[in-house]
């Protein structure tokens, strides 16, 4: 096959797979089964995670099969002030009070790609949509395509608007279950004309935990 057949094939492909893969349009926080209203700030933020392949199908990298977390965050803002997240926190709270940021795309890749495994030592996260698109080392365009597809596309949620965007976190140290007793830590939302500071949200992953179907009993052989 010639070099610009095979080039016109990669590019339908990634067409195909673009109109194929979509994270489900995000509802209103208040909709999700794990979030936190702030009633005099109108404003409230859900988590929602994916902790089975087969719910984030949508990815092109296999986050949960290499110890990360994927967790949608939804950010409502019914106010009539921008929100910016410029300065935002977003941290997993283990059981054991183990602080994790979010996985940057170089941590993800580490893990993904590169012959040697990440060490999984903790790094500063900046927020995505500051300076998540500058790598100081290659990243697979794979991991960036889903950063651009399913991360936050901006650091400012308008008034009377829902934004989300997926961030993961690198839970394969952590004890099993690792959502047990976890929780989300939002903190540094702010308005944007005022750079007044929201109170910090807590989300505990126990409560989407508990709502989870649970499985099917095994069928147990009678006994003669």
């Amino acid at each position: 096959m010639r070099p610009l057949a095979i080039l016109a094939l990669v590019a339908a492909c990634a067409s195909l797979y673009a109109a194929d893969k979509k994270a489900p349009p995000a509802k209103p926080a208040n909709q999700y089964t794990l979030f936190e209203d702030h009633p005099k700030e109108h404003v409230a933020v859900a988590a929602e995670p994916c902790d089975e392949p087969a719910n984030c199908s949508f990815f092109r990298n296999a986050y949960v099969q290499h110890g990360f977390l994927p967790v949608r965050v939804i950010i409502t803002n019914d106010s009539d002030k921008p929100l910016t997240l410029d300065d935002v926190r977003i941290q997993f709270i283990s059981e054991n009070k183990d602080i994790l940021p979010a996985a940057l795309p170089e941590d993800l890749n580490r893990r993904l790609y590169s012959k040697k495994a990440s060490s999984g030592h903790s790094i500063p996260m900046p927020f995505p949509g500051t300076n998540i698109h500058t790598h100081p080392e290659a990243v697979d365009k794979k991991i960036t395509d889903d950063d651009r597809d399913f991360g936050f596309p901006d650091t400012t949620v308008a008034p009377h608007t829902t934004q989300s965007g997926y961030l993961f976190y690198d839970i394969r140290e952590l004890d099993d279950p690792a959502m047990r007793h976890a929780q989300l830590y939002l903190k540094e939302i702010k308005f944007k004309d005022s750079n007044t500071q929201l109170f910090d949200f807590n989300l505990p992953f126990d409560k989407w935990l508990a709502a989870q179907p649970k499985p099917a009993p095994k069928p147990t052989t009678p006994t003669k």
